[in-house]
């Protein structure tokens, strides 16, 4: 069996990086002005993606510690509902009596 060469060869490639430098030489040396309105939308963008990833940070470090926070309220309540609960038998009988 004969191998199917599936490479380019060295001269169409060398051909077609030429072709591709000269089309893009007049664009390297364009010059282009940035105006203010412009570098202020730019800098707007850029805060706006640094504070959302600054938030998301921000959210996945605490969200462990308000999970703690939250557990430790719980159970602080279940214990305060449980000391205030009476116990069976410890309280006089106070309902009515039928003479």
């Amino acid at each position: 069996m004969d191998k199917i060469e599936t490479r380019t060869s060295r001269p169409a490639l060398l051909r077609s990086g030429l072709a591709l430098a000269l089309m893009l030489a007049p664009f390297a040396a364009a010059q282009a002005y940035v105006g203010p309105g412009a570098g202020l939308s730019l800098l707007g963008a850029l805060w706006g993606v640094v504070a959302a990833i600054g938030a998301a940070l921000l959210f996945v470090v605490l969200w462990p510690i308000r999970r703690l926070r939250r557990r430790k309220k719980a159970e602080a309540a279940a214990r305060n509902e449980q000391a205030a609960r009476p116990v069976a038998g410890d309280e006089a009988d106070n309902g009515p009596t039928h003479s």
